[in-house]
């Protein structure tokens, strides 16, 4: 693929490359304008994970909240919400909001970390485990890759293993609120394990695939895995 210099998005990945290195060279971290409140001195920082890894990936500042990191917002209306579920599936069908929020809910703390460098660990999320909706899809054996969409066409890929973790959730509410329009309303993926471009916002699809599909980031310089322990950043 052809970069234009000009391209927004290039832009925004230059601008992303730079907040790295200010934050690996000990300034103050600053996203979209805002200084963010850092609070590295937080003990489970050295706690570990059930998997033996530590809660803090290498690189990575400690926040008290997650930032927002801009995209084209979609429509934050709940009563506009339509989430498409199909593909290498027998069963597609598509869900209202109010039919989102029907089902059986989950309500999970965990951590994210963002690929400019920072994290938040314990944030609290409401939502419907992805597992749930591939299970009443019936995802066909052949599928092997979960593509998220979202708003304007932006779309994240994940191994299908990885997003049907009982941790993936389609999420509606952040820290006891439904979600504020910086951070993707009224749904948005969760995907707490990989970097939190992989967590689509203003989502609008789950498609289930034979094949994988690099998303917006992927194409344009990302890592396609996204292993924030594995530092999996940049191509």
């Amino acid at each position: 693929m052809l970069f234009d210099p000009n391209d927004p998005a290039v832009e925004a990945s230059r601008q992303r490359r730079r907040l790295l290195l200010g934050a690996a060279a000990g300034t103050a971290v600053v996203v979209l304008g805002s200084r963010a409140v850092i609070v590295d001195d937080d003990p489970r920082a050295n706690e570990l994970r059930p998997d033996g890894r530590p809660r803090r990936p290498p690189g990575q500042r400690l926040l008290r909240t997650i930032k927002p990191m801009g995209g084209t917002p979609g429509d934050p209306n709940p009563a506009a919400f339509r989430l498409r579920v199909y593909g290498e599936v027998a069963r597609p069908f598509e869900l209202r909001y109010d039919e989102l929020l029907a089902m059986p809910q989950v309500e999970q703390a965990c951590d994210v970390h963002c690929v400019t460098g920072w994290s938040v660990l314990g944030s609290r999320w409401v939502g419907v485990p992805l597992r749930a909706l591939a299970e009443r899809a019936g995802v066909d054996g052949s599928a092997r890759h979960v593509i998220f969409e979202a708003a304007y066409g932006y779309t994240a890929n994940l191994r299908l293993d990885e997003a049907l973790a009982s941790n993936v959730l389609v999420a509606h509410a952040y820290e006891g609120a439904p979600l504020l329009r910086p951070h993707g309303p009224p749904v948005r993926a969760l995907v707490p394990d990989l970097y939190f471009w992989k967590s689509a916002k203003w989502l609008t699809g789950v498609r289930f695939s034979p094949v994988d599909r690099p998303g917006y980031w992927e194409i344009r310089g990302y890592h396609n895995h996204a292993d924030p322990w594995l530092e999996e950043r940049y191509s």
